[in-house]
This record gives C-alpha cells, structure tokens and sequence, in this order.
C-alpha cells in the first residue's frame, strides 16, 4: 500500500495546483489571457528548461550505450499505441477535430508534464532512462501528432513532409539537442554554477505551472456539459486502465528489463496528455475539448495511477 499513498500523495498535489487555477480564473484574479501566456511559456521556457537539464547532466556515452533496448522497444511501443489509437478514436467521435483530439490523446499520454513530475517523486533512478524511453514519443509527436492532429492544415490541405520537419524547430527539441551534445561531451558539468541553476529553477517550474493552466482552462468550459459527456468517459478510462492494464498482462510475456518495464508503464497510465490543451491554446485554437479531457481524466487518473502502480 506505500506506493499506493506515494502516488496518491503526488497526485494530490498536482490536482491541487489544477483547483488553484481553476478558483483563480473563476474569481477573475487573473486577465483572460492568462492561459495563452502561460501556455506560451510552457512551450518556449519551462519544458525547454527541464529537458535541457536533466540531458546536459545525465545524457552521457555510458547511458546510451545501454539504451539500444529501450528506444527500440519504445519505438515499437509507440507505433502501435498510434494504430489503436486512430482506430478507437474513429469509434468514439465523428466531428474530425475532436476525432483528431481523442487520437492524440490515446497515442500521447501526459508522460511530459505529469509523467516526468509522478517518475521523479516515485522511480529518480530511472529518471534518464525514462526521458530516453519519451524520445520516440517526442519524435513522432512533432512528426505527426502536433502537424496533423493539433494543428491541422487550412482549408483542407494536407501538410507536407518540410513543415511536419520545421516542427522539430522548436524550443523543446532544440534544447533536447544542446543538452544531448552538452552531456555527451561533459560540457554540461563546466558550465558557471549560475547558469546550471537557471536552467533547473525554469525547469522546476514546469509542473506547476501545466496544472494551473489546466484549472485555469478548465474554468472556461461546461463542467455539466462536460461531466455528461459519455466519450470522454470512454476515451479517458481507455487510457487509464485498459492500455496499461493490457500491457501490464502481455509484458509477462515478453523478456523486459524492470527499467523499459517501469518506464513503459509510466508511459501508458498516464491521464490524456495537457499538449491537447497547450498547444491548441498557443495557436488560437479552441481547447474546450481537450479541457474537458484533462479534468475527466486527471481526476479518474488519482485513483488509477496509484492502483496501477500497485500491480506492478
């Protein structure tokens, strides 16, 4: 049961950030804009920070020469979350943009925002090798996940090859690149004291400041609208039980490291990823519906993820 509190504890505290926002935002504390700016920080600050962190300190020769495996498996792993996901979001809805939305959210869990808060208070020894493990996810996230699903072309118009490719141009993947060349080469452990201490305090930053945006965007939809969505239920106790419980079950078939083990499953319970939220928001688009997701399930996941977490 210790792990079951652990967990809990930690959801606890996230969720609570989320209530926080959302009282903010109903009480008007904070400007109607307050959403979009953070969402814009998020992308361009806070998540860039704690990945460039934890690459330039930990991403070394000796990490990578045992990670083969687990980026393999990953890539696999990733590949079919995406068939399904497609597949089961066409059952779930008609409209294509919230089909797009519930196919992003089965593929892409919340393993950034809360999978790297819910794995750094419960697994730390296996911090890196779950940010290796998230690689294949980011890779396919800005391939396909935020060209095509988040931010659909105008008009009808597919996007082509060179602008899913400028996706990659973005602050996050950059620093992922920079802390990688800084960790292979150990210049990450030379940097001014002051320097690597910017970097950690922006990063710590970034789970709270995701829950807040999630409250503060939530106070803006129909929670009654919301709570009586049926598809939400669906989409949201796919993810949060049926995915991780499957593979909890195929996984004693195959020959896993604890470590791909646990990171897989850190992966897979997750609620329906704040990227759907985020994102859109950054680009003007409307996140009524990836709102009301996330508050479905984060608040299912406080119960799941600590019950899933006892099963492993």
């Amino acid at each position: 049961m210790e792990i079951f509190f652990s967990t809990l504890s930690q959801m606890a505290f996230l969720f609570t950030l989320i209530i926080i926002g959302f009282i903010l935002a109903k009480l008007n504390k904070v400007p109607d804009t307050t959403s979009t700016v953070l969402a814009k920080l998020e992308n361009n600050v806070f998540i860039p920070a704690l990945v460039l962190g934890t690459f330039m300190k930990s991403f070394t020769v000796e990490t990578m020469k045992s990670s083969g495996t687990l980026l393999l498996f990953s890539a696999v792993l990733t590949l079919v979350m995406a068939v399904i996901a497609v597949f089961v979001a066409r059952i779930c809805h008609k409209d294509s943009f919230v089909r797009n939305i519930y196919t992003y959210g089965l593929s892409f869990s919340n393993f950034g925002f809360m999978g790297n808060a819910v794995v750094m208070a419960l697994f730390p020894d296996v911090f890196v090798e779950y940010l290796i493990f998230t690689l294949p996810l980011w890779i396919l996230i800005y391939l396909w996940g935020v060209p095509v699903l988040l931010i659909p072309s105008e008009s009808g118009s597919k996007s082509g090859i060179l602008s899913r490719l400028r996706a990659f141009l973005n602050p996050m993947f950059i620093c992922m690149l920079i802390g990688m060349i800084l960790g292979l080469t150990g210049l990450g452990a030379k940097l001014p004291a002051w320097t690597a201490s910017v970097v950690t305090t922006a990063g710590d930053c970034m789970s709270p400041i995701a829950m807040l945006l999630t409250g503060i965007t939530v106070s803006k939809i129909s929670l009654r609208k919301t709570f009586t969505n049926l598809s939400i239920y669906t989409v949201s106790l796919i993810r949060l039980i049926v995915f991780p419980v499957a593979f909890i079950l195929i996984a004693k078939l195959l020959p896993l490291s604890q470590t791909t083990y646990i990171c897989a499953v850190c992966s897979l319970a997750m609620p329906l990823g704040l990227n759907t939220i985020v994102i859109p928001s950054a680009y003007g688009k409307d996140p009524s519906t990836a709102s009301g997701m996330a508050v479905v399930s984060h608040i299912l996941s406080c119960i799941t993820i600590p019950l899933v977490f006892m099963l492993i």
